[in-house]
């Protein structure tokens, strides 16, 4: 990325010590969930601590859930889910497959968006949790001349604790610019065809390429409570309708495609019914001996992925008796995946870039 610094220049007529100020552009933040700085018990404690505060996630009052989270729950927690990431961890550039991930899927679009409109446009990525910050982004892209922004939250379904969280963060991060720029969120994508379009053919791939087809393909989300449905959170009708778009796109039946939700966390009910139950249940009372499974509301394989769906979840349909299990992973940098996101993002530019 080109130093601002480079190519500001002082306004015309403005006195000589006006400060300079670098060209115009058009900033695309691409954001995504969090990933800890390292797997050691301090970087865990810093992520979830972040993570388990936000009152979009955990909505109790902080009086009731603060001394239960800094107390009990950051005391043990930092050491498991330092264990879980280790076991998925990229070891080579010391860092989560979220972020690996994340960055590639970024420069395959920013490489597509300066083919069409070269230094108008300016690309980069933000987490919500850890690093690289929203905040840090919003503050690189105002300095280099964004005088709009774009910001694309990687949830394909809207839901509270994803999407409006991260939208959240970024209106935070404006709040504090002296000169605030345009700013424009991108919705939900699910419904776009040529995302449809990369998903089945993630899954028509998979199909091809395993030695025994599948009885059943597991479409498994993130979870919530069930609360926050009853409250008017739309994330629940969102995954049902992605799962039916896609049986539709893969031309099947009813009977070879479940919804199943997972990631459960705390006492209350959450969305049912729970994946690493109901893997459990086909293979022992339905007898599926070969299921597959896709994660339709993660745009990048990360820990609940590659540790929860491909370790645990894979061990308790194998424990209840199930023999073959096929994860498809994420769409991550997929060529047609890459395609689907420029375009939706070229959508929502309109009228900012010629």
């Amino acid at each position: 990325m080109p130093d601002a610094s480079m190519t500001a220049t002082c306004p015309a007529h403005a006195p000589k010590d006006h400060p300079k100020v670098p060209s115009a552009k058009v900033g695309v933040i691409i954001a995504n969930l969090g990933t800890p700085d390292g797997t050691d018990y301090w970087s865990m404690r810093r992520y979830l601590n972040e993570f388990l505060s936000d009152q979009r996630v955990i909505d109790y009052p902080k009086w009731k859930w603060q001394p239960l989270l800094q107390l009990i729950i950051l005391t043990k927690r930092p050491f498991s889910s330092g264990a879980a990431y280790r076991s998925i961890w990229n070891t080579e550039k010391d860092e989560s497959p979220l972020l690996t991930i994340t960055r590639d899927q970024t420069a395959a679009i920013r490489s597509d968006l300066e083919t069409r409109y070269g230094d108008q446009v300016m690309v980069d990525f933000a987490m919500r949790y850890g690093n690289p910050s929203t905040k840090s982004k919003v503050d690189e892209m105002v300095k280099a001349g964004c005088t709009k922004i774009l910001f694309f939250p990687l949830y394909p379904q809207y839901a509270g604790a994803t999407t409006a969280t991260a939208n959240d963060e970024f209106f935070r991060a404006l709040m504090e610019q002296p000169a605030q720029p345009a700013a424009r969120t991108v919705p939900e994508y699910f419904e776009s065809p040529e995302y449809i379009d990369a998903l089945a053919a993630s899954v028509e791939r998979a199909y091809e390429a395993a030695e025994k087809k599948p009885e059943l393909l597991v479409v498994s989300y993130h979870g919530m409570p069930k609360r926050y449905l009853m409250q008017g959170d739309p994330y629940h009708c969102k995954c049902q309708k992605t799962t039916r778009l896609l049986r539709e796109r893969l031309g099947w039946d009813e009977g070879q495609i479940t919804t199943t939700f997972q990631s459960v966390f705390g006492p209350e009910e959450w969305l049912k019914p729970y994946t690493v139950k109901e893997v459990a249940r086909l293979a022992e009372e339905e007898g599926k001996k070969n299921i597959a499974v896709i994660a339709p509301a993660f745009s990048a394989d990360c820990i609940e992925t590659l540790e929860e769906i491909n370790e645990e979840i894979r061990e308790s349909f194998e424990h209840a008796g199930g023999e073959d299990f096929l994860y498809i992973p994420c769409l991550n940098d997929d060529p047609a995946h890459i395609r689907a996101l420029t375009g939706i993002i070229e959508e929502n530019l309109k009228g900012w870039l010629a």
